[in-house]
């Protein structure tokens, strides 16, 4: 009897670390029903374009505490999308969002960015045949800087069980 994992959303963090460059319109899990939950965020740009963007991103795993499990990288973002051959760690985890948001364009950026309707399915794809991970509670953490300067951390955390 073949057992599939299951990855489901727990909670979703966004902070706005300079709230004059840009701000959460909306960051939330909405669950449908017992089983069906997507994460939607929007975030509002205050001053665009932006033409330069770096993300960092970590990978935690929970063991008394989150503690860096595999992945921590950093990127340039716009460099990236121009060629996404760059980075493929970060490939990996860009194609977890990518049909469902916005930024998936090169610089500049003149418009709000939107995740629309993540659901856990995908994210389940990813980390269960993609990619298999072992069995855990996670925490994907993401920076995001503009200019060298941080603006925004995004925290999403699941249970792959």
């Amino acid at each position: 009897m073949d057992i599939t994992p299951v990855v489901e959303f727990t909670n979703v963090k966004c902070t706005s670390v300079d709230q004059n460059f840009s701000d959460f319109e909306y960051c939330r899990l909405k669950s449908v029903n017992r089983t069906y939950k997507y994460l939607s965020l929007k975030v509002k740009l205050y001053k665009i374009p932006v033409t330069k963007v770096t993300v960092k991103i970590q990978l935690l795993k929970r063991l008394n505490g989150y503690k860096p499990f595999l992945y921590n990288i950093t990127v340039d973002a716009c460099k990236f999308l121009k060629s996404q051959k760059i980075n493929p760690v970060f490939g990996y985890f860009h194609g977890i969002f990518r049909d469902h948001s916005n930024m998936n364009h090169t610089c500049p950026y003149d418009h709000d960015i939107i995740v629309d309707k993540l659901t856990a399915d995908i994210v389940n794809t990813q980390f269960t045949k993609v990619l298999p991970f072992p069995e855990g509670k996670y925490l994907f953490h993401s920076k995001w800087l503009a200019y060298g300067i941080l603006r925004a951390e995004v925290d999403v955390y699941i249970t792959l069980s």
